[in-house]
């Protein structure tokens, strides 16, 4: 298991938002955990200096261009970015710096999977440069994907089987669950102990982490094989969890596999 840091930007600045408040219809409603005065190169550059690969930058919306650029020019081949990425714009992202695109809305379409569009992604990037985000919420016991902004409930349903489907088109998925994303008041640990068990790629799981410890519960309940973001809870962002301690329990994870 991995921790995986995250630059999240919005309107430009790197921000801390509650995701199931981005409506993009009524700006009173956003939530913001925490903005930062310092630009998305300096979040790269100290992930960078700590060899942290892996992370993402996720561009909230328009006008974010420019400061996922200068993350993705800071830290070359280390960091994924996502938001608003299409087959036309994917390379350009690139040839930037990511290591991956991470892509939801647009192979979705009217509920489903538009595999066509998926496909157009594949053939523009390759499948091992695409991360899909199959960032969802419950809804009947089940565990569905939500797109535009965590907004829309799609038919797709977090199983196995779909899983499997997917993993044929790209690298790895990224998971945020979205109903505590960003609140700080606890993981879901239902949604982690099923995706341990269908993974069947790499992947990353997002929202709720509130402690040093969710780390090593992570670990526990996803046996090694879901990785972790940790957002607003870091302090860094604005958060009670030390960053400096996160890296330290990472390299002891790394020490114990013999990994450098």
């Amino acid at each position: 298991m991995r921790f995986r840091p995250c630059i999240d930007l919005h309107e430009g600045r790197v921000k801390q938002i509650v995701g199931s408040t981005l409506s993009g219809t009524n700006g009173e409603e956003l939530v913001t955990n925490f903005q930062s005065e310092k630009g998305a190169a300096y979040y790269a550059n100290l992930y960078k200096q700590d060899n942290l690969p892996g992370g993402h930058v996720i561009m909230l919306g328009p006008g974010n261009q420019r400061a996922a650029i200068e993350a993705l020019k800071a830290y070359p081949g280390g960091l994924q970015v996502g938001g608003g990425i299409t087959p036309a714009n994917a390379t350009d992202y690139l040839q930037a710096g990511a290591s991956h695109v991470i892509v939801t809305s647009y192979v979705f379409h009217n509920g489903q999977v538009d595999l066509s569009r998926l496909q157009e992604m594949v053939k523009a990037v390759g499948a091992q440069h695409l991360v899909l985000d199959l960032s969802c919420r419950k809804q009947g016991g089940r565990y569905y994907v939500v797109t535009d902004r965590w907004q829309v409930f799609t038919e797709f349903e977090v199983n196995m089987t779909n899983l499997t489907l997917l993993a044929e088109y790209c690298a790895e998925f990224l998971i945020h669950a979205v109903d505590v994303e960003g609140k700080r008041q606890g993981m879901d640990e239902e949604l982690i102990t099923q995706l341990a068990k269908i993974a069947p790629c790499p992947l990353t799981y997002a929202g709720g982490a509130s402690r040093l410890a969710d780390l090593e519960r992570v670990n526990q309940l996803g046996h090694g094989r879901v990785d972790l973001t940790i957002g607003s809870a870091l302090d860094i962002f604005g958060g009670n969890i030390p960053y400096r301690e996160v890296v330290a329990w990472q390299r002891a994870q790394q020490y114990q596999s013999g990994v450098n």
